[in-house]
Parts: structure tokens; C-alpha cells; sequence
């Protein structure tokens, strides 16, 4: 019996000193861990705390602590990993580090740190969009754009950086449809502008092309989303092209009002009286010509027609 007791007693004292061991060996990885990650081994520490989290689950509620203090760690090392990587613009490298730390964050129930890697990766994303949209590289400006709309819909600055990089290529119905969204989630005014811009461009290269019936369609498109003083200009030329006399007026009209010291402000003017004079409006010729009778370019023939009015 006394045999017995004695070998009941050695098996205690053998599990209590393993016991002893591997808390003490979890406890060193924890803090080799630690060390690591104060020098910036991000990587080295995270092996050292998912070595430690083993041991500490094996060892049950003693470990307890243990383990739970490397759960809450490592997703968080991922994910400060990631932010030191957007910081050096390592994009790719960084929504790497982002979705591992999404993993680790649904595998050991830290909510906040999936949470907050998932509001980071759009922003990888657009940042990365940006380096390729300074370089002129559209078509991956493009790619990087989208992926961050798939991941946030609302996110309207991606959308605006789209249009951008869209309209760069000429892909007009699809730029519109970017700027559009954008305008919907907090660019409005920026996104018109910009569609402005690229319909007055359009408009500009029809008339060029003297597809003038396209100009005007262009020209009132861009007034659409932000009244443009090119826009009113082409409108005009074409319409007094097409023999739309009416018309031209009130467009180089508009042009004046949004552009009163354009360089070319007198020859619209006269532009403007002469049309007048055509159409019998006696007292907005007179207008029109006084307005530049003193035009060392203009003056001359404005104060010939006022002596006929």
C-alpha cells in the first residue's frame, strides 16, 4: 500500500512540474514575443505568440490569461503592420497584412480590429489608384479605383478618382457614370465641374471637326452640370454656323455674362450687334455697337453702322 502512495505521489509531483514547464515555456514565448515586437520584428513576434497561444490553450483555465492576451495581440500586430506598409506605400504588401489581420480577427473574436481593417482597405485602394493616376497609368488607376468601390459603394472620392482616370482614356459614358455616383456620396460639386469639363472638350473637338449640330449638344450637356463660358462660346460659333441667328445671340450673350473681360469680349459684341441689326432689333444694335465704339479693333466699323441706325 505504502508502494502505491509513494507512486501516486511521484506521478503528482512529474504532472505538476510539467505543468510548471510548459506555463513557464508559454510565458517565454509571450515575452520573446513582446521583445520582438518593441524592435519592430512584426513577424518574428507573431510566431512567438502563436507558439505561446498553444501552449497556453493546452493548459486549459491556467493558461487562460496567457492565451487570451495573445488573441487580442496578434490580429493587432497584422493589422499595424498593414498601416506601417500604406505609410511606406507598399499597397499590395498592405492589403495582404489587412486580410490577415481579418482572419486572425474572426478566428480570436476581435471585432474591432476586423472593423477597422476593413475600413483601411478602400483607402489602400484609392491611395494606390492615385500613385498609378499621378504616373498617367490609367487603365491600373482604373483597376484600383474599382476594387475599392466593391468594397464601399459610398465611397465617393473613389468614384471621383474614377471618373478621372476614365475620362483620361476617353471613356466617356463610363466616366459620366463614375462622376455621377461620386456626386451622390459627397462630390457633387466637384464631380459637375469635372463633368463640365469634359463635355465642353467634346464640344470643343466637334467644332473643330465643324460637326456643329454635336457642338451644341456637347455645349448644353457641360451647361448642364455647371454653366461653363466656353461652353455658351461654342454654342454660339456653331449656332451662327447652322444660321440659328437667335440662337448664337443668346449663347454669346450667356458667354459674356459668366466671362465680361474675355479677350475676345468686343468681337462678340460686334458679333452680337450685327445679328441684331439682321434681325431689325434696332435698339439692341445700338447696344451692342456703342458697347465697343471705342475698340481700337471694332470702334471704327461700330461707330460706321451706329450713323446708319
Amino acid at each position: 500500500m505504502k508502494k502505491i502512495f509513494l507512486l501516486f505521489v511521484a506521478v503528482a509531483m512529474s504532472a505538476g512540474m510539467m505543468y510548471a514547464q510548459d506555463i513557464n515555456q508559454a510565458t517565454e514565448n509571450y515575452n520573446n514575443g513582446a521583445m520582438e515586437l518593441q524592435m519592430g520584428n512584426n513577424e518574428a513576434a507573431i510566431g512567438y505568440f502563436q507558439s505561446a497561444l498553444e501552449m497556453a490553450e493546452a493548459l486549459g483555465e491556467e493558461g487562460a490569461d496567457v492565451a487570451a492576451n495573445c488573441r487580442n495581440i496578434i490580429p493587432a500586430i497584422f493589422l499595424s503592420s498593414a498601416k506601417e506598409l500604406i505609410k511606406g506605400e507598399q499597397y499590395d504588401a498592405a492589403v495582404e497584412q489587412l486580410n490577415k489581420a481579418i482572419e486572425a480577427a474572426g478566428k480570436y473574436e476581435t471585432p474591432e480590429v476586423a472593423d477597422n481593417a476593413n475600413e483601411l482597405m478602400p483607402q489602400v485602394y484609392v491611395s494606390k489608384g492615385n500613385g498609378f493616376l499621378n504616373a498617367k497609368s490609367f487603365p491600373e488607376a482604373e483597376a484600383a479605383y474599382k476594387q475599392a468601390l466593391e468594397l464601399d459603394a459610398t465611397n465617393g472620392m473613389a468614384a471621383f478618382r474614377l471618373g478621372q482616370a476614365l475620362a483620361s482614356q476617353n471613356k466617356v459614358e463610363e466616366a459620366e457614370a463614375a462622376y455621377l455616383q461620386a456626386a451622390a456620396n459627397g462630390q457633387e460639386k466637384n464631380a459637375y465641374k469635372q463633368l463640365s469639363n469634359v463635355y465642353v472638350k467634346l464640344a470643343q473637338a466637334a467644332s473643330k471637326a465643324k460637326k456643329y449640330q454635336e457642338t451644341i449638344d456637347y455645349a448644353a450637356k457641360s451647361n448642364q452640370y455647371l454653366e461653363n463660358a466656353n461652353a455658351y462660346r461654342f454654342a454660339a460659333s456653331a449656332a451662327q454656323q447652322l444660321g440659328k441667328n437667335a440662337d448664337c445671340i443668346a449663347n454669346y450673350e450667356k458667354y459674356l455674362e459668366l466671362s465680361p473681360n474675355a479677350k475676345d469680349a468686343a468681337g462678340v459684341k460686334f458679333t452680337i450687334a450685327a445679328l441684331y441689326q439682321q434681325a431689325g432689333d434696332k435698339a439692341k444694335a445700338k447696344e451692342y455697337y456703342q458697347a465697343v465704339s471705342t475698340d481700337p479693333q471694332y470702334g471704327p466699323s461700330a461707330q460706321e453702322q451706329l450713323k446708319t441706325l
